[in-house]
Formats: C-alpha cells, sequence, structure tokens
C-alpha cells in the first residue's frame, strides 16, 4: 500500500489539497484581499474624513455625518457589507490624513485630497477614483474691488499649510511675476476668521470650498466675491493604501457603478422597478447575471445596495452639493457634458 510519505505522496498532498481548495465557494477561501477580509470579519469601513467641510463631510444638527465625501464611505460600505451606516468616520486633519491611512487607522481616505503624481509615487497610496473635479480660486471682499487675481500683485493671502493649494499659489504667482505673503493656518475654522477679520486680503482654497463658505454666510454672502480665475487642476479622489489590489478593485468600482446607475437612469427610488429589465449592462449592474460581484469578493448585489441604500453619482451631487449653490459643471456625467465616465461592467 502506497503511503504519504516521500516525494511523490507530498506531490500528491499538494494537489489533493489544491483541488478542494479551488472547490470550495469564494467565502471559505476569502476574497483575496486582506483588508477585505478584515473589514467584513469587523462589520464596519473605518473611513477618514474631516467632518468640517459643509457639502462634502460635516455632521448635522443629530451628529450624522453628512456630505459628498462621507456617503462616498458610505457607498463602499453598502458594497462591502451591505449596509451604508456599518461605516465609522474618522476626523483627520491635513497634517495627519496621509498617515492615518499609511498606519491603516482608516481603511480609506476621502478628504477632499487632489490626485497628483508626488503623492501617489511618494506616499505608498493611491486613489481610486475622483468623486469630485475642483480647482484652486480666490474669495476676496468685495470691499477691496478686486476683480481678477492678477489684481492680488503684492497681497497678504490666507491658505492651509501642506496642501496641493500651496503649491498652486506659488506656481501662478511666479508664473505670472508676482509676489505675495502667505498667511499659513491649519484649522479651517481659524483661517476662515481671519480672513473675515481682514487678517489677510484673499482667501485661497479649492473653489467648491469658497463657494460653500461664502453661501454659508447668509446674507452677508454679498460682501464676498470669488474671482473668476481657476488657477489649478484639483481632482479630489478617494485614497487607499497599495500593495491590495483586490480592496483597490472595490472602492474603484464601486464609484463607477453610480456613475453607470445615473447613466442608466437608475435610482435609489426606481432600482427595484429595473429588476425585470432586459438590458445586460443593468442585470450584471444589479446582480442578476454575470457574477461581477463575486469577481471582486462581494455579493452579486453589491452594487444594488450601494444605489438603493445611497443611490447614483447624480443623487450624491444634488443631496450634498447642489444646496450650497455650486454648479455641478464639469462634475456631471459625459452625455451631459462632464467629465464623469464609467467603465463598463461586463
Amino acid at each position: 500500500m502506497t503511503g504519504w510519505s516521500g516525494a511523490g505522496g507530498s506531490a500528491l498532498l499538494a494537489g489533493l489539497i489544491a483541488a478542494v481548495a479551488w472547490m470550495q465557494p469564494a467565502a471559505a477561501q476569502g476574497s483575496g484581499s486582506a483588508l477585505l477580509d478584515a473589514i467584513k470579519a469587523r462589520g464596519q469601513v473605518l473611513c477618514g474624513t474631516a467632518d468640517t467641510v459643509p457639502g462634502f463631510s460635516l455632521p448635522d444638527s443629530k451628529g450624522v455625518m453628512r456630505g459628498l465625501d462621507a456617503d462616498s464611505c458610505r457607498a463602499v460600505a453598502a458594497a462591502v457589507l451591505g449596509d451604508a451606516g456599518k461605516v465609522k468616520f474618522v476626523a483627520t486633519t491635513i497634517q495627519n490624513r496621509f498617515t492615518a491611512l499609511q498606519s491603516g487607522e482608516i481603511d480609506l481616505l476621502a478628504r477632499g485630497t487632489t490626485w497628483t503624481l508626488g503623492r501617489e509615487a511618494n506616499l505608498g497610496l493611491e486613489f481610486a477614483w475622483v468623486n469630485y473635479y475642483d480647482g484652486t480660486g480666490f474669495l476676496v471682499k468685495a470691499s477691496s474691488g478686486v476683480k481678477s487675481a492678477r489684481a492680488l500683485d503684492g497681497a497678504t493671502i490666507c491658505v492651509q499649510p501642506g496642501t496641493s493649494t500651496e503649491l498652486a499659489i506659488n506656481d501662478y504667482f511666479r508664473v505670472n511675476r508676482m509676489t505675495f505673503t502667505p498667511v499659513l493656518i491649519a484649522d479651517v475654522a481659524e483661517i476662515r476668521g481671519a480672513f473675515l477679520s481682514d487678517r489677510c486680503d484673499a482667501y485661497s482654497t479649492d473653489a467648491s470650498a469658497l463657494a460653500t463658505f461664502r453661501f454659508s454666510q447668509g446674507d452677508k454672502a454679498k460682501d464676498l466675491v470669488l474671482l473668476p480665475e481657476i488657477i489649478s487642476k484639483e481632482p479630489l479622489g478617494v485614497m487607499v493604501r497599495k500593495g491590495d489590489d483586490k480592496w483597490f478593485d472595490v472602492v474603484r468600482w464601486t464609484f463607477i457603478a453610480m456613475i453607470t446607475a445615473e447613466e442608466k437612469g437608475i435610482t435609489s427610488a426606481n432600482v427595484d422597478t429595473f429588476l425585470n429589465s432586459n438590458d445586460p449592462d443593468v442585470r450584471r449592474l444589479l446582480g442578476l447575471e454575470g457574477d461581477m460581484g463575486k469577481a471582486l469578493g462581494l455579493d452579486n448585489k453589491w452594487a444594488y445596495n450601494v444605489i438603493r441604500q445611497v443611490g447614483n453619482l447624480g443623487e450624491l451631487w444634488d443631496r450634498n452639493i447642489a444646496p450650497m449653490g455650486v454648479s455641478r459643471g464639469i462634475n456631471n456625467i459625459w452625455t451631459k457634458g462632464g467629465l464623469q465616465y464609467a467603465p463598463p461592467i461586463r
């Protein structure tokens, strides 16, 4: 009788183990992502946000986090855990946001962070998708009489240190042979207070943040002027750590699912009416055929859960950004003249 000892027996045993593993369901084998498996075991997605920015991440009067970044996190939780509520929001600052992600304190970062080569090449992090296309702008007092950024030569400008905005301002003034004096303040509330109390001539950050800040001033909004120049490209993305490709795929395709839903006219309110659709794209999106979820290490209803519980990308915009008085513009889907374009789910 043949035993299990020797090279031949070892090879046979290894082959049987591999065969048994191949026959096991994906859930039993694991998703192929250490982080995804850890999140499933934990039952919660840890998401880094700012928690101070209206329209993006700011608690409401009941302490519930609201905003585009917050809903981006909820969408990932719905895809992974089937429940958009299973997300823990972790407040991060400009200074510690990358460290928090690098150290594993958070699973993803959704904090108005600009996608740049330097960040992706040097930090061990990568951008899964862009949830807001933005650009650096300037806000001034109407009483200053300034109508253009070219009139800011010699001005003092309030800006957060360590941001892409600081770099963009330096580049803009250098190219235009102008000078300025930076007033560097890290805290958002403090920097806005400094601007309103005339510690600086202008306040510079992403144009969306300037527009929402101006809008938040109510009757005094007319006293503030958003200058027409947008001096940089600021694609604000959701970041993950490098080295876990499956987790990267999950976060990326969560956003693609929301764009696809908007392209198809599928919303949180009508998604169930599409369950009898004959459209192959819709059927794959909603998990009715194709095993797209299984390929990601998720339930095949992953995208259905995202749409039903959080909405399509347009719903996120209408719920969070539109009330701030910001035009959607290039953030629209491609069929409406914007940049959001979904690769096929197939």
